[in-house]
């Protein structure tokens, strides 16, 4: 059974609440739950992790990357900045797709540039929930079989 790390970053445990016209009504335990039933379908294991705080994602990176087969994140804001992500991912080698519940393009300037996606197999923006199902589809092809 592979098992995929599901991260999310800061702000992220608002959703439902935070701009629901920007970032949809469903809260981050909804889509977890969603996620949930749809790994199961696939014959895959989720764990899942949000932090506010960068240096934390970082750790459980290090702490879980090498031991699983792979990770779908939202960086969130560190998107943008967050070369201590980066290396993380880089350093522990895992495949990972990026995964964004709005359109960063469609967004402020500030947002059209990600330091993590130089270091992922793949980028998803704009989908809301359907990202990271998509991100899990992709491992569910490549992983599990």
């Amino acid at each position: 059974m592979a098992k995929i790390l599901v991260v999310n970053g800061p702000n992220m445990n608002l959703l439902g609440t935070r701009q629901p016209d920007v970032y949809g009504k469903r809260s981050l335990e909804e889509i977890n739950e969603r996620l949930t039933m749809l790994a199961k379908d696939l014959g895959m294991e989720l764990v899942f992790f949000q932090s506010n705080g960068e240096g934390e994602i970082v750790d459980f990176i290090h702490e879980y990357g090498a031991k699983a087969d792979g990770m779908v994140i939202n960086p969130a804001a560190f998107t943008h900045y967050s070369y201590a992500i980066r290396d993380a991912i880089d350093a522990v080698g895992i495949e990972t797709i990026e995964v964004h519940v709005t359109n960063v393009f469609q967004r402020e300037e500030f947002r059209h540039q990600s330091v993590i996606s130089p270091v992922c197999r793949g980028f998803i923006a704009g989908c809301g929930f359907y990202g990271y199902a998509m991100a899990l589809s992709y491992f569910a092809d490549t992983k599990t079989k």
